[in-house]
């Protein structure tokens, strides 16, 4: 009781302050002529002297027990200028209260000493629109004359928003607030021709985007928008090819899985990006199978402070384990994964540990103390031109090591070992999709072995955009040097998808896999390197081969011209998941196997990088080796 009062003499305190007596008065005035007003439509004009003194009798209580109201509902503490629609709520909630409780005196009371019925309605009325025009009229004064966002600048874009939809709104009004942006909404395109001849906060919706061109010259555009977050990749490219062929400069309002994190903002509308006309149609995922695969268990994540392993740390983490076990070599990487997963709340179960997964007795007293449930392996090195000069490391780190980790996950009982591998394993030609196959050959023998309950399995997919040694960063930083963009062959081809779509595919497949598979996703059409190049010159606003060269420089040793599917000798099935392929094939013997990797790591430090290559090829006759 004690506190309550002390908060109540705290915030009457409060009242005394400048911004609180602004108010106290303001409000005061409005709900005074608000009920006089009330009185002169009940009266057509003409109050009676008697009745003149029932409102002057009725204003010392009803307008007093208005202000309380209203100091209830926290329209007190709020910046005045500052109004959405939960002071809305709250407005009106004050104000039916005090209509309602007029209502109960007049009925139970001398009706001759409360105000008319006619006058307690209109004066509800009447004290909503004039409180709610006053607030907003004040947000109107702050955001377009007073704020420096708002202050229009002497040249103004006339922006055509691509998407009439939520989004699409939500941007209207941000920029019709932020003036400072220099952007001027003009109208609206939608593919929809139900939402054609309306209006969105006054700006028309038109026409579809195809119509740009002529439209670009009747309301003078000079930018456009794309607010269509949900649409696929092919639709966002088309539209950009428009604008581009028009000259119009196009931006772009992140994707779904972007904004997931907070409100649309004019802020976030950013430069069109190559991963934009990339990405592909979204893969559905079953998230409760994978919360239930995850939950209350202690997964361990190696390489987590890679591309693929810190995007499968953070959705992993979302999906609330028991305990997070981070292991990457890289002690930079780990530091930054660790702050990223901090700031997202996760410091209670996240263990990061530098460790080599070739570290045997490291590895092992890991198991051992943290006893992880799911092992999720992702540590390797994949950089195909290195590894095709040094056999020796990526053998040892993606083949020994894998090995090494399918040992330690028998022997410590792990439920699932999901293995990162590529689609570079697929009929290799380089010495790092070898190594990863030879990884996948140790898995599949090893979980064909009696014994264990361990489930072993592999993920391969193709490249990720953004990952680090990938092909869109290295354009991106030769269109800023000026050129020139440099391409292997015209004819070469990669499938391409994004990491969390790459992440999200290894845990389903994760929940999937019954042990000795290898899953697939549908990878959907490859793109071809050297359209890839031209589109990204064209997003920087160059012209390919006028303003910046694309150059052909050859292959380079282990490349292919396009990347296959799957193995000759391995039969494609399908799976629960419409996008999700599993590939099995008839597994080697574990000590077949292991007798290979035994000689194999005789004088492997020593040896001729070509006699390595002749070796593996020995063992896996599908792989097509350069020979210096």
């Amino acid at each position: 009781m004690l506190n309550t009062l002390n908060r109540i003499a705290f915030l009457f305190r409060q009242l005394l302050y400048t911004r609180g007596l602004i108010l106290l008065v303001s409000y005061g005035a409005i709900f005074t002529i608000s009920l006089y007003t009330a009185y002169l439509l009940r009266f057509d004009f003409a109050i009676q002297s008697e009745f003149q003194e029932l409102f002057l009798s009725n204003l010392y209580w009803v307008v007093p027990l208005k202000l309380a109201l209203m100091f209830a509902f926290g329209q007190f503490g709020g910046l005045l200028s500052y109004f959405r629609l939960p002071d809305l709520t709250r407005i009106l909630s004050a104000l039916t209260i005090n209509s309602a409780f007029l209502v109960y005196l007049w009925y139970l009371t001398d009706p001759a000493k409360c105000p008319p019925r006619s006058v307690i309605m209109g004066d509800f009325l009447l004290s909503f629109l004039l409180i709610v025009g006053f607030r907003v009229a004040l947000r109107v004064i702050r955001e377009r004359y007073l704020s420096e966002g708002g202050k229009t600048p002497k040249k103004e874009q006339r922006v055509a928003i691509v998407g009439a939809g939520d989004v699409g709104a939500a941007i209207a009004a941000d920029l019709m607030t932020r003036r400072g942006l220099g952007l001027r909404p003009i109208i609206f395109l939608d593919d929809d021709r139900t939402k054609w001849r309306r209006h969105i906060h006054g700006i028309p919706v038109v026409d579809s985007p195809d119509s740009l061109p002529q439209l670009k010259v009747k309301y003078g555009i000079d930018s456009i928008i794309i607010a269509m977050p949900s649409a696929s990749a092919k639709r966002v490219r088309e539209v950009i090819n428009i604008a581009g062929e028009n000259g119009l400069k196009a931006e772009i309002v992140p994707s779904l899985a972007e904004l997931s994190t907070g409100k649309v903002k004019a802020s976030r509308v950013r430069p069109v990006e190559i991963e934009d006309l990339l990405g592909r149609e979204p893969v559905a995922l079953d998230s409760v199978s994978i919360r239930e695969m995850i939950h209350d268990r202690i997964v361990l994540v190696t390489g987590a402070g890679g591309s693929i392993g810190s995007e499968l740390c953070r959705q992993i983490a979302s999906n609330n384990p028991k305990r997070l076990i981070l292991i990457e070599q890289s002690e930079i990487a780990l530091f930054n994964l660790e702050n990223q997963l901090n700031e997202d709340g996760f410091s209670g179960i996240i263990q990061p540990l530098i460790a080599d997964i070739l570290d045997e007795r490291r590895m092992r007293m890991i198991f051992g103390r943290y006893q992880p449930e799911i092992v999720f392996h992702a540590a390797a090195h994949k950089h195909v031109p290195i590894m095709e000069r040094q056999p020796s490391e990526a053998i040892k780190n993606n083949s020994y090591g894998t090995a090494l980790m399918a040992d330690l996950a028998v022997e410590f009982k792990i439920q699932r070992f999901v293995f990162i591998s590529t689609d570079k394993a697929i009929n290799p030609t380089s010495v790092m999709g070898v190594s990863k196959r030879l990884a996948e050959i140790y898995l599949q023998a090893r979980h064909n072995t009696s014994g264990h309950s361990t489930r072993f399995m592999a993920v391969r997919f193709g490249n990720v955009l953004g990952s680090s040694g990938s092909v869109i960063p290295i354009f991106r930083k030769q269109i800023a040097e000026g050129g020139p963009v440099k391409v292997t062959h015209p004819d070469m081809t990669r499938y391409f998808m994004t990491i969390p779509e790459a992440v999200g595919l290894v845990l389903q497949c994760a929940t999937q896999g019954k042990g000795g598979e290898i899953f697939v996703l549908n990878m959907g059409t490859p793109v071809k390197i050297v359209d890839l190049a031209h589109q990204m010159i064209e997003l920087s606003g160059f012209r390919p081969d006028i303003d910046i060269e694309v150059q052909f420089t050859g292959m380079r040793p282990g490349e292919k011209l396009f990347e296959e599917l799957q193995h000759v000798d391995e039969k494609h099935l399908e799976t629960a998941h419409p996008k999700i392929l599993r590939f099995v094939s008839q597994p080697m013997t574990l000590p077949e196997v292991r007798a290979y990797f035994d000689t194999l790591r005789v004088d492997l430090d020593q040896a001729d990088r070509n006699q390595i290559k002749q070796r593996i090829k020995a063992f896996v006759p599908e792989y097509s080796p350069y020979m210096d």
